[in-house]
């Protein structure tokens, strides 16, 4: 439904005398936008256009129409809702037993947050809508999120973490004329009420520890005074980055990344009998009784996989912060999968997108599929009330109320 080159004409604009003649308008025009999209709806439920030959003997047909008084961001008004025979056709931008319809606005960003491209919604609003919507008129719409982002991106937040996981995830993005690989940095806390928060997004070239210092740092300056344990792969310099800004932290390196980067190095027909014995280390009730378990592991396989042997040795102290806590906090620590798993999530409603023409499309995906994905983290981790009691017995002095 285009807005006709008249109705933007001088002429017709000089009718409007006050500001309630311009709302009157507007209330009647998103009226008439509503009503085509609902036919447009009721199009795609019955698999036929209205009057097509299609529509003979299929078992359903419309039924007239029926009116509905709506409330909309302009005002109160009434529109025709289109019913079929069946009575099983349920509206989706006026739903039943509603009467407030869905905003074109919130529906294009809806669409956008779920992973599709601009051009993919023009499609969608032209076909199931009715709608034409140019691409340019979409951007500007989704343009409108850039904003909610960077308040996101820059929100004040609370003085204490007692877990932040932090891990980088890699898309192609367009720069210079050049399509190449950015590394966007997130980092998710958890806060006093056990509840998990993503406390931003940073884009750079290439995962860094020194860029990882400017995250710490801006997290600082947003309020962030002390994180009591820390969560990391075994990215070289990491632990230097996060005690160089926050010198209080216990850090873990993930064990499941140092099993991985450990299998690299054996061969396929060894690799069960090689985890298994590195299952005894990280699995070992205590620290003391670990390091039993990592010299019989390399009397066993070190001197034919002497790298993966020698790794474990160089990052132990991190790799075994974990032991220093209750069975319970070892398990939400030891790994880094709470932040892949969100990985994962944001994988999902952006693979539609094979890369972005720039940084800032970049921001507006993630910063969509991160809001789409913490609409469901209303609920504390696991056995949090005997969690949050091993914290405050360990960290009394840091735990500010």
């Amino acid at each position: 439904m285009d807005i006709p080159k008249e109705l933007l004409s001088e002429e017709f604009l000089s009718q409007f005398k006050t500001e309630e003649d311009v709302s009157n308008f507007l209330t009647k025009l998103h009226a008439r936008v509503l009503e085509q999209m609902l036919e447009g709806e009721l199009d795609a439920h019955l698999g036929y256009k209205k009057h097509s030959p299609e529509g003979n003997n299929s078992g359903n047909s419309r039924n007239g129409k029926y009116p509905k008084k709506i409330q909309t961001h302009y005002g109160e008004s009434v529109i025709d809702v289109p019913r079929d025979r069946c009575g099983d056709f349920e509206p989706v931008v006026v739903p039943k037993h509603q009467s407030r319809g869905l905003s074109i606005e919130k529906l294009v960003i809806s669409l956008y947050a779920k992973g599709m491209s601009v051009s993919d919604i023009e499609e969608e609003m032209r076909e199931i809508y009715g709608i034409t919507l140019s691409t340019s008129s979409i951007s500007i719409i989704t343009n409108k999120v850039t904003q909610a982002a960077i308040e996101w991106q820059n929100r004040p937040l609370e003085s204490v973490y007692l877990i932040v996981w932090m891990d980088g995830i890699v898309f192609k993005v367009r720069d210079q004329g050049k399509v190449v690989n950015k590394t966007v940095y997130l980092c998710v806390g958890l806060n006093r009420e056990g509840l998990k928060e993503v406390l931003g997004m940073w884009i750079g070239n290439n995962e860094s520890a020194a860029y990882w210092t400017g995250v710490l740092t801006d997290l600082r300056a947003r309020g962030v005074e002390d994180i009591l344990i820390t969560v990391t792969d075994n990215l070289s310099g990491f632990t230097e980055s996060i005690r160089a800004v926050f010198p209080n932290a216990a850090n873990q390196i993930c064990v499941v990344h140092q099993i991985r980067n450990s299998c690299k190095y054996v061969v396929w027909k060894e690799k069960k009998s090689f985890s298994s014995d590195l299952k005894k280390i990280y699995k070992a009730p205590t620290k003391e009784l670990a390091a039993l378990e990592l010299d019989a592991f390399e009397e066993k396989w070190g001197k034919k996989y002497p790298h993966a042997v020698r790794s474990w040795r160089i990052n132990w102290d991190e790799l075994t912060t974990f032991f220093d806590f209750p069975v319970e906090i070892r398990s939400i620590i030891y790994t880094t999968n709470l932040i892949e798993n969100l990985n994962g999530k944001i994988r999902k409603y952006t693979r539609n997108r094979l890369s972005f023409p720039h940084d800032d499309a970049l921001k507006k995906a993630l910063y969509l599929a991160i809001s789409e994905i913490e609409k469901k983290w209303h609920r504390p981790v696991f056995n949090w009330g005997m969690v949050f009691n091993q914290f405050i017995n360990i960290f009394a002095d840091r735990m500010r109320t």
